[in-house]
């Protein structure tokens, strides 16, 4: 069944603070294969909030994650993400179109922190294989 156009323009609530420490910062690091070092986060990082994001859009639709394929992620930064940084993702759903049986979503993973101020905005491209 494919997504509903509806879907287009509208928010999910924030997810759960995620507190971010050294310790945290050193094992994502660690699981994609660096060391670290201390100092800011790499660059890569807010996918942890921005994952935990797209799982509540998926809960929330009752969109089974095994017919989810990653097309695409890009984040734009206004600021390192630093440990002692509390931060939230709110996903917005940016766009939505069905091509041969498959819908493409694309969302948009707002991640602010302890202060509501904007740290990066998390762009995704997610299709949905149909159940043909």
């Amino acid at each position: 069944m494919p997504i509903d156009q509806s879907l287009v323009g509208r928010s999910f609530p924030p997810t759960e603070p995620y507190a971010v420490t050294e310790d945290t910062i050193g094992a994502f690091v660690s699981a994609t294969g660096g060391e670290y070092d201390g100092g800011p986060a790499p660059a890569t990082f807010p996918i942890v909030v921005a994952f935990a994001a797209m799982n509540g859009f998926l809960e929330a639709e009752q969109v089974d994650l095994f017919r989810i394929v990653h097309g695409e992620q890009r984040f734009s930064y206004q600021r390192a993400v630093e440990p002692g940084d509390v931060l939230v993702a709110t996903l917005t759903v940016a766009t939505l179109r069905q091509i041969g049986g498959a819908d493409i979503i694309g969302t948009a993973s707002v991640v602010t922190d302890q202060s509501g101020a904007e740290v990066c905005t998390g762009v995704s491209t997610l299709v949905h294989r149909g159940e043909a």
